[in-house]
């Protein structure tokens, strides 16, 4: 196993979402009509990180198993659920290599929170979305969701503020590349018993709607959809802050 990225940071990653178990209702009926649309009862969120989605996904009655590469994420994870007493099977494995990990199929698999643009290259791209097709059930689907769209690749803002309340600031600044980015992460802590920062980062490959298109299609995927946001409103090249794929088997 390849050093673990997250290590150390993993805590700090819940901050990504708010308080853990609680969820924008927009986000919980998007998902609540998509899995009715698609008779969606198994999910396996592939990427699962601190496991803010999986406790979205009980919350809807669904079947619910975890997956991720980080033993560190997997680790809060478990922390997360336990103190909400949740229990959630949750499983190291990586999003390439699915079948060797799990013997059965889902009705939907997720991978959420630009975690596909950890791929390198495009054959790894269409590596991962083959694998997570072999767990898939015939008609299920595989949801992406990311905040890199065609309108931040064509505008390349270099900062984005992406949490500002009252205790704590986050802010990206991003390094782009010809094919990627770095995404530079400083988190600042003001309330009145702390004030410090860290820095921290990742590389994201940038595969946008075109790409997912034509990696899903070569991925044996037959029906693929994009959205804007979580009122399933088309996506937009010129005006879209988010890119949520939903492609099916």
């Amino acid at each position: 196993m390849s050093q673990d990225l997250y290590e150390g940071i993993a805590e700090r990653y819940d901050l990504f979402h708010g308080e853990f178990g609680t969820h924008d209702p927009v986000l919980v009926d998007f998902f609540r009509q998509l899995f009715a649309q698609h008779q969606v009862q198994s999910v396996l969120d592939c990427a699962c990180g601190t496991g803010q989605h999986l406790a979205l996904f009980h919350s809807l009655d669904c079947e619910v198993i975890g997956a991720d590469i980080s033993d560190a994420m997997l680790a809060q994870a478990r922390k997360n659920l336990a103190e909400y007493g949740i229990e959630i099977p949750l499983h190291q494995a990586d999003y390439c290599e699915l079948p060797h990990h799990f013997d059965r199929q889902f009705d939907a698999v997720v991978c959420l929170s630009s975690a596909i643009l950890h791929m390198p290259t495009k054959e790894q791209v269409i590596r991962a979305f083959e694998s997570m097709r072999d767990v898939l059930r015939k008609g299920g689907i595989l949801v992406l969701t990311q905040g890199t769209t065609d309108k931040q690749w064509q505008e390349k803002p270099r900062f984005i503020l992406a949490i500002n309340d009252r205790d704590f600031t986050r802010l990206f600044v991003i390094d782009y590349k010809d094919q990627g980015a770095r995404y530079n992460i400083l988190d600042i802590h003001h309330t009145a018993k702390i004030r410090d920062f860290k820095v921290w980062g990742t590389e994201y490959k940038i595969y946008l709607r075109d790409d997912q298109e034509k990696l899903l299609q070569a991925s044996d995927f037959e029906i693929i959809d994009f959205y804007a946001n979580y009122h399933f409103e088309p996506y937009k090249k010129q005006t879209s802050n988010r890119l949520i794929t939903v492609a099916q088997k």
